[in-house]
């Protein structure tokens, strides 16, 4: 019992042990906030990234791919068995997108993918990112009425609503730009002894261009087969494209981040890919956009764009003419929850060895093992050096204790000759050393969780008092701080902290437990 009093009581009367409490609840608040905010960006991007990766990716290690995918799929159906949820063949190609706003050429750097619009839903979430509801049931390769991005505030009108009007008021633009060469050619007929009038050159966009361009290059005159194309009631092969690809994000004159649209489902858009074989020919093609992806995810949304994959077969010479069998690029997998990816992923080798086929197999985690690996690297990183401010506490505790084991002599030496053993007097300051990582710990912890729930309003009021965003929603793209309590993590942080303060009293404690009891009593 005198231990623990003695122990209370040195707690009590020494202030300067506040110091060291508060440095323990500095370092266990500021862990539990940092790891929190962690692992929120952590899901968050595996989220996005697992979004559109399949499970496991089956690829070919050329852009010309490999024949036959049905023999494939069956292959792998046997070797999965049960796990295996779904799968499709899809084809991927680099490329280059163009489309005119304001008579200009805007060209983007893109993966084009062909997919199949029944089964590539059954391997991703990639239907929940299309802009459309009811694509986000049911991909469809077709243009919508309208309704586009319903839950998105200034989505400009799309699908072939806006579709029409543009292609009336372009058609209206044309008549007028004829009626006023004509009358041009009019006028220079009737002057005296005046040369053949040269043709008018096309004039510039009306002031007001509601859809930014005079005439749209695409379908002005667009011809199929032997028949004039019709933009009013027909539409080229559909095409999804990456928000990013189409958009543009930026701030209004009031701070408000806005995305400002080059081009819309409606809109058409040339693109250009090289076809299979060697030496390989340049493909070009007309799409009309369908709809957006938005997955958030930077790097897919500025560089993915959709197509059917039927269609880029036969544009990119995949289709033997003889036999019929196509080709593709890659086979991906979705397995059930719980499946051992990693052990389906070597069966899969296993039965598709390197030294016979020239196929790369890997799981999600694989192909973005670099990103994962820096995010794990840096949260650790992060977690060494913010363990290094509970250390600094301890080496506070440390040199407190042995303040306190000089200043008690003449007690710890009343003590031994009253009878009290070594290991009670070292159980005394061993106790006052728990007593400051708990209170600590348990304080920062308070702290910590208080600081994590409320962290968005938080930010709100940094950004209020320093005038900057905490976190840019056009870098970041998302609107509050993404962030998850792990309640082990919450367990080890204090546990750590319990320790390092434990440990920092026991050279003192063990110091106090082998004075000698005379010289002690002696000690002046």
């Amino acid at each position: 019992m005198y231990k623990l009093l003695l122990s209370w009581r040195y707690l009590r009367t020494r202030y300067i042990a506040l110091a060291s409490i508060i440095s323990v609840t500095l370092g266990v608040a500021t862990l539990i906030v940092v790891n929190s905010v962690m692992a929120g960006f952590t899901r968050e991007m595996h989220k996005r990234l697992h979004g559109i990766l399949s499970d496991i990716v089956f690829e070919s290690h050329g852009l010309d791919g490999f024949p036959d995918p049905e023999w494939h799929m069956q292959q792998i159906r046997q070797v999965v068995g049960d796990d295996l949820e779904g799968i499709t063949a899809v084809v991927h190609v680099p490329a280059m997108l163009n489309f005119q706003v304001r008579e200009q050429w805007i060209t983007r750097q893109i993966n084009l993918i062909g997919i199949d619009d029944r089964t590539y839903a059954s391997v991703s979430d990639f239907g929940q990112y299309l802009l459309h509801p009811e694509n986000r049931r049911q991909l469809s390769f077709l243009l919508r009425e309208d309704g586009y991005a319903p839950d998105k505030p200034g989505f400009p009108e799309s699908g072939w609503k806006y579709r029409r009007l543009k292609t009336a008021y372009e058609r209206a633009y044309e008549e007028q730009l004829q009626l006023e060469q004509e009358r041009i050619r009019e006028i220079a007929g009737d002057a005296a002894g005046a040369a053949p009038a040269e043709p008018n050159p096309p004039l510039a966009a009306p002031p007001g261009d509601p859809f930014g361009v005079a005439a749209d290059p695409f379908t002005a005159g667009a011809e199929q087969g032997a028949r004039t194309f019709d933009p009013m009631t027909e539409q080229f092969t559909g095409i999804i494209l990456g928000i990013a690809i189409g958009s543009v994000r930026h701030r209004d004159p009031e701070g408000k981040v806005q995305d400002f649209f080059l081009c819309r489902p409606g809109d058409e858009v040339q693109v250009l890919f090289p076809s299979s074989g060697a030496p390989p020919k340049p493909v070009k093609e007309t799409f009309t956009i369908v709809d957006f992806y938005e997955s958030k995810m930077s790097e897919y949304d500025s560089s993915f764009a959709f197509v059917p994959i039927s269609k880029l077969q036969d544009l990119r010479m995949m289709i033997d003419p003889q036999t019929g069998v196509t080709s593709v690029t890659s086979i991906q997998l979705k397995l059930r929850p719980g499946a051992d990816l990693n052990a389906i992923r070597d069966n899969l080798q296993r039965r598709f060895p390197p030294n016979e086929y020239t196929y790369r197999i890997q799981t999600w985690r694989d192909m973005q093992g670099p990103l994962l690996a820096a995010v794990q690297l840096e949260t650790t990183i992060l977690n060494i050096l913010l363990f290094l401010i509970i250390a600094v506490a301890g080496f506070g505790i440390l040199a407190t204790f042995f303040m306190i084991v000089v200043e008690k002599t003449r007690d710890v030496g009343i003590l031994k000759a009253l009878g009290a053993p070594s290991g009670g007097v070292m159980s005394i300051f061993l106790s006052y050393g728990l007593s400051l990582g708990l209170v600590g710990s348990g304080v920062g912890m308070v702290l910590g969780l208080l600081f994590v729930w409320n962290i968005n309003d938080i930010a709100a009021v940094v950004e209020w008092i320093t005038g900057r965003e905490v976190f840019d929603p056009t870098v970041y793209y998302f609107r509050e701080i993404p962030t998850i309590i792990n309640p082990l993590t919450v367990a080890w942080v204090m546990a750590g902290s319990v320790l390092i303060a434990v440990l920092a009293s026991v050279l003192p404690a063990r110091h106090a437990a082998r004075l000698h009891p005379v010289e002690a009593l002696r000690y002046e």
